[in-house]
């Protein structure tokens, strides 16, 4: 392995890098997207028991935000509820708006080093080339370890950018769609929150 490593030149340093960055990513994010901990699926159930039951308090809504990323949205709608259903809504986007934004961190990594890993493997590609026909113009043919070894950078460096930039798209399709459902989940929980909580107010003001 080292001396393939060495063979590539020193581009094989970043590319390295970024293997590395690619992992300890993927390692990150799998642990952190865990649709269970960000959404919790009796949530929604529990904040409503609590509503029903008049237990609602500042307590509570300091444990809902704190518990899940969810539960930061609907602590947010829940705290300006009495305003009104559009102000109770925009509420919800702003902390969705935090709440996404966590999700999709080093997304975005993942993502420069799929584009960036094939350009560097390409850049050993013509840096080994350059020096085949610089050892060419100088040398001639003759000296074939001098060739062998400008083809051999160019040829390693070239698979070991293909190998780095495949995972890291593959991780960041991956993870993007990952988070796009668990976006969709707390969306579907903000909106039955909403709806429930007004249209109940809007049945007791009837009664009234």
């Amino acid at each position: 392995m080292l001396e393939i490593i060495q063979a590539g030149g020193w581009l094989m340093v970043p590319i390295i890098l970024c293997s590395m960055a690619v992992v300890g990513i993927a390692l990150e994010r799998f642990w952190t997207l865990n649709p269970a901990k960000i959404a919790p699926r009796h949530l929604l159930a529990q904040v409503w028991g609590w509503i029903k039951n008049n237990q609602l308090d500042a307590q509570r809504l300091k444990e809902l935000k704190q518990g899940s990323e969810l539960g930061k949205i609907l602590a947010a709608g829940l705290s300006n509820s009495r305003h009104g259903r559009d102000v109770m809504k925009d509420s919800i986007q702003e902390a969705a708006s935090e709440v996404i934004h966590s999700l999709e961190q080093y997304l975005g990594a993942l993502g420069t080093i799929a584009a960036v890993a094939p350009l560097l493997g390409l850049l050993g590609t013509v840096i080994g080339m350059i020096k085949v026909f610089t050892t060419i113009t100088l040398q001639g043919t003759g000296n074939a370890g001098a060739l062998a070894g400008g083809i051999s950078e160019a040829l390693v460096t070239t698979a070991a950018g293909l190998c780095v930039a495949i995972p890291a798209m593959v991780a960041h399709r991956y993870f993007t769609r990952k988070v796009d459902s668990i976006v969709v989940i707390m969306e579907q929980e903000s909106i039955k929150l909403v709806d429930a909580l007004h249209s109940d107010r809007r049945v007791e003001g009837k009664g009234n």
